[in-house]
C-alpha cells in the first residue's frame, strides 16, 4: 500500500529522536499515528525542539547510547520494528575538531551496532540509514554531486559519513543480500536542514536567532557559502517517501539517494540571513575573520537530486522565502508563548503537507 497510512499502527524505531531532525520526523510519525520508540541520549541543547514541543509524550522514549551494542541489540529485537530510521549521532563538523574519536565511535560504530542489531530480526524490517550530504569527496565544484560519485571527507565528522556509507554497503553485501527478503537497507544523504527548534551551535541560523532573540548582531564566518540549504520537513518527508517505497519494492534495497533542493534554488549563507531577517524586526549582523588553523569549513556544495526525483518522485518544493518564513513564525512564536509551540509544530506539519498537494508535488500522492 503506497501511502504514508502504512505508518499507522506501524512499530518503528528513531533513533537520535531528541535532535533537531530526529525530533521532527518522531512528530510527523506521532501525526501518521505510529507505534514509535525513540532510543537517544538526552537532549543535546538546552532548550531543545524535543523537550519544548513535548515530543516525548506518547511514544516509548528510551534513554540509550548506540555505542552501547548489547543494550541496543535487547531493545531492537524484543520491540520487532516494522522500520529503523538511524538519526543517532555526532552531527557537528567543528565538535569533530574537538571529539574525533567520539564522533567516529558514534557516528561509524554506532551504525555498526545498528546493524548487527538488525541482522538479530526475525520480522520484515525496513531501515533508513541517515547519513549526509558531507560524505562526498567534496572539490567544491558547480555541479552537484551524485550518489555514485566518489566518497571522502577533510574532516573527522565527514570522513566518518563517508566510512558509514561503506559500513553499510559491506554489510547489505556481506549479511543483507537480495536472497533476504526481510530486511531493505538504503542510506539517505540530506542537504543542510534549517527549521524551528535547532539551538546547535554553530549553524547559521540558530547563531542569528540566539543573537537576534537577545537584540545583538549575529556572526557570519562565511557568508559566502554556499549550501543545498532545506527546511527540516523537506528532509524528512523525503525519508518518508523513501520509506514507503522501500516497503513496497525490494530492488531499492541497497541503494543511497540525496535529498535536497534543486541546484537553481541553493543559496549563500547571507543570502538565507537576509531572507530570514525579513521577517524578524531589529536585525543586524557582521562578519568575522575565521583564523585559518580554526577548522575547515568547505565554500560550497551542491547535491544531485534527481535520482529521488526520478525513483522515488520526491523533490523539494519550498522557495527560500517559504522556508525562511516557516523558521521565524516557529522562533518568533516560542519566545513570545513557549507554552504553545508543540501546535506550532504540529500546524507547520500540516501546513507542508497541505502545500505538496497544493504544488502538484507527484510524491504528495501518496500521503
Amino acid at each position: 500500500m503506497k501511502n504514508l497510512k502504512i505508518f499507522k499502527n506501524s512499530k518503528v524505531i528513531v533513533t537520535g529522536h531528541t535532535g533537531f531532525k530526529g525530533s521532527w520526523l518522531t512528530a510527523w510519525l506521532k501525526e501518521l499515528g505510529a507505534n514509535v520508540m525513540g532510543i537517544s541520549l538526552p537532549p543535546p541543547t538546552q532548550p531543545s525542539h524535543f523537550k519544548v514541543s513535548k515530543i516525548g509524550k506518547g511514544i516509548k522514549d528510551v534513554r540509550l547510547d548506540i555505542r552501547n551494542k548489547n543494550k541496543l541489540v535487547k531493545k531492537i529485537v524484543n520491540f520487532k520494528p516494522r522500520f529503523i530510521f538511524h538519526l543517532a549521532a555526532q552531527s557537528l563538523v567543528a565538535t569533530s575538531y574537538k571529539e574525533p574519536s567520539l564522533t567516529w565511535e558514534t557516528n561509524v560504530f554506532g551504525t555498526l551496532n545498528i546493524l548487527q542489531s538488525v541482522r538479530k530480526l526475525n520480522n520484515n524490517c525496513n531501515v533508513i540509514i541517515i547519513t549526509s550530504d558531507k560524505c562526498y569527496l567534496n572539490k567544491e565544484v558547480h555541479y552537484g554531486y551524485k550518489e555514485t560519485d566518489i566518497l571522502g571527507g577533510k574532516d573527522p565528522y565527514s570522513s566518518s559519513k563517508a566510512s558509514t556509507e561503506l559500513l553499510v554497503k559491506s554489510f547489505i553485501h556481506s549479511f543483507f543480500s537480495n536472497k533476504n527478503k526481510k530486511i531493505r537497507i538504503v542510506t539517505a544523504r540530506a542537504g543542510n536542514v534549517i527549521g524551528g527548534g535547532d539551538w546547535s551551535n554553530n549553524r547559521i541560523i540558530p547563531d542569528c536567532i540566539k543573537s537576534w532573540s537577545k537584540g545583538k548582531k549575529a556572526i557570519l564566518r562565511n557568508p559566502k557559502s554556499t549550501r543545498p540549504w532545506q527546511h527540516v520537513l523537506e528532509a524528512v518527508g523525503g525519508y518518508l517517501c523513501l520509506a514507503v517505497n522501500l516497503a513496497s519494492k525490494d530492488k531499492l534495497h541497497g541503494e543511497s539517494f540525496n535529498f535536497g533542493p534543486s541546484l537553481s534554488k541553493e543559496r549563500s549563507v547571507l543570502e538565507l540571513v537576509k531572507s530570514t531577517s525579513k521577517f524578524w524586526q531589529g536585525t543586524s549582523w557582521k562578519k568575522i575573520t575565521v583564523p585559518k588553523n580554526l577548522f575547515f569549513e568547505s565554500g560550497l556544495l551542491r547535491l544531485n537530486c534527481n535520482k529521488a526525483k526520478k525513483v522515488l518522485n520526491w523533490k523539494s518544493i519550498l522557495k527560500l522565502e517559504e522556508l525562511s518564513k516557516m523558521v521565524a513564525i516557529w522562533y518568533l512564536n516560542y519566545y513570545s508563548n513557549p507554552k504553545n509551540i508543540n501546535n506550532i509544530t504540529l500546524s507547520q506539519i500540516r501546513k507542508y503537507r497541505s502545500l505538496l498537494e497544493e504544488k502538484g508535488s507527484n510524491w504528495a500522492k501518496i500521503l
